[in-house]
């Protein structure tokens, strides 16, 4: 390409212009000032998860209280790059549904404690020895990684074993 310093003097004066503009100092200002009044944020609320009974209190949640270190342990061995913060999160929700050792069986199945989506398919009635069975031509962890309902495959699995 062509050099052409017209271009980069028309460049440098209208960033020049811009940067001394009246409107966007007043516009900085203002976006400043509302940054330095809004309140903090408030530290995140410890995990839980949704009540399903009304007797539960008006936050709806049972929470998870301190998180097992074991389960930080074990996600920190197979996941070293991670930050602390994310092994805990994933650590406290499964430390609502099982063990450390049913975490590390999910993970040996094909499907990480940090996916969300193992809470569903341990809830919808699936357990890691179900993903490496087949449905057709397919096993049934290749069927949820294509999108299919973790329903369906159990209902299969169901037909299967019957």
């Amino acid at each position: 390409m062509v050099e052409d310093s017209g271009v980069d003097e028309l460049i440098r004066r209208w960033t020049a212009e811009r940067s001394q503009d009246a409107e966007l100092q007043e516009v900085n200002r203002i976006k400043s000032q509302w940054l330095a009044d809004a309140p903090l944020p408030t530290p995140l609320a410890s995990p839980g998860i949704p009540a399903q009974r009304a007797r539960h209190g008006a936050t709806g949640l049972f929470g998870a209280g301190p998180v097992d270190p074991a389960y930080v342990a074990a996600m920190r061995g197979r996941l070293p790059g991670v930050p602390d913060e994310l092994l805990a999160g994933a650590a406290s929700c499964w430390q609502l549904a099982g063990t450390v050792a049913e975490a590390e069986q999910w993970w040996d199945a094909g499907i990480s404690p940090l996916d969300q989506r193992a809470l569903d398919y341990r809830a919808a009635g699936l357990t890691p020895a179900d993903l490496s069975r087949r449905l057709g031509p397919l096993t049934v962890l290749e069927h949820l990684r294509r999108g299919s309902a973790a329903a369906w495959c159990v209902a299969r699995l169901n037909r299967q074993r019957s």
